[in-house]
């Protein structure tokens, strides 16, 4: 099994990491100096959901000398993602329907 963590901006993934095996509290300090802290700016925030490993001093120290800083979401299980994927009821995107095209607007 490996944990894969990344960064998520509006304009792509930043730091991706991928770990061997769960995330410990190890792994996300070193993930977070090593990897993602560099990749910070001043005034950046890092939203995390409420799983304990993020709730490091270190990963936050290694932020704030950075001038960026960790955001909390409250009440949030932590995410993750199915380890069967595709799903036995999921489909491909090709079977989905597809919308009828359409003209634009003036055309002939």
């Amino acid at each position: 099994m490996q944990t894969f963590i990344a960064g998520l901006r509006c304009d792509g993934f930043i730091a991706p990491w991928t770990v061997e095996g769960a995330l410990d509290g190890l792994a996300f300090d070193t993930y977070v100096r090593t990897q993602l802290a560099p990749c910070l700016r001043r005034g950046d925030v890092v939203i995390l959901d409420s799983f304990n490993v993020h709730k490091s001093p270190r990963a936050a120290q290694a932020l704030a000398e950075r001038g960026a800083w960790f955001l909390f979401l409250r009440n949030t299980p932590p995410i993750s993602i199915p380890s069967k994927w595709p799903s036995p009821n999921s489909r491909p995107c090709s079977e989905r329907p597809r919308p009828e095209p359409t003209t634009p607007s003036g055309a002939r």
